[in-house]
């Protein structure tokens, strides 16, 4: 029998989020929250003891249970609460700095998939000629393959009776007094 893996329990915070999620491993913790860099290197990740998160963890391992940052109510795996927003000040905001506020570039307009989408399908026609020219090959090949054993067939029993021919003389010759 398997011994089953013990899962630790790993909390992270993304979004408007605190996660958490037991694993048996960072590499599984990583794969439940859908990341692919290491947020434990970046100490957006940790392993956590916190009981009451361990306990919820533990009672849906491999899941990942959620609860709006900066609370401390339950781990969910949907919660239905959203995080308090602190109180915006109304009005215009003054800036320390004194600089102007930078003004956000439009962003770049979407590129031209065109020359791509020519290359893949270049790429596709060139796999799909492939695939035909190794049909046609595979087809010559059983023929050649049919020819070369009737051929041998055709040899095999030619020289047999060959053969019977040359046994039959060699009997004949020294039935008349022949040497070899």
């Amino acid at each position: 029998m398997a011994k089953a893996r013990k899962l630790k329990v790993f909390q992270a915070h993304f979004g408007f989020y605190d996660t958490i999620v037991a694993a048996p491993s960072q590499a599984a913790a990583m794969q439940a929250w859908g990341v692919h860099r290491n947020v434990f290197d970046d100490g957006r990740a940790k392993l956590t003891t916190e009981e009451a998160a361990v306990a919820a963890a533990n009672a849906h391992p491999g899941t990942v249970l959620k609860r709006p940052v900066g609370s401390d109510g339950p781990f969910e795996v949907e919660p239905t609460s959203l995080p308090e927003l602190p109180d915006v000040p109304h009005g215009k905001a003054t800036r320390r700095t004194g600089k102007p506020a930078a003004t956000k570039a439009p962003p770049p307009p979407p590129s031209d998939r065109s020359m791509l989408s020519k290359a893949e399908a270049a790429l596709r026609a060139v796999d799909e000629r492939r695939k035909a020219e190794e049909a046609e090959l595979d087809e010559r090949q059983a023929a050649l393959d049919a020819e070369m054993a009737a051929a041998e067939e055709t040899y095999v029993e030619a020289r047999r009776l060959a053969q019977a021919r040359v046994a039959t003389a060699l009997k004949a010759y020294r039935e008349a007094g022949g040497r070899d």
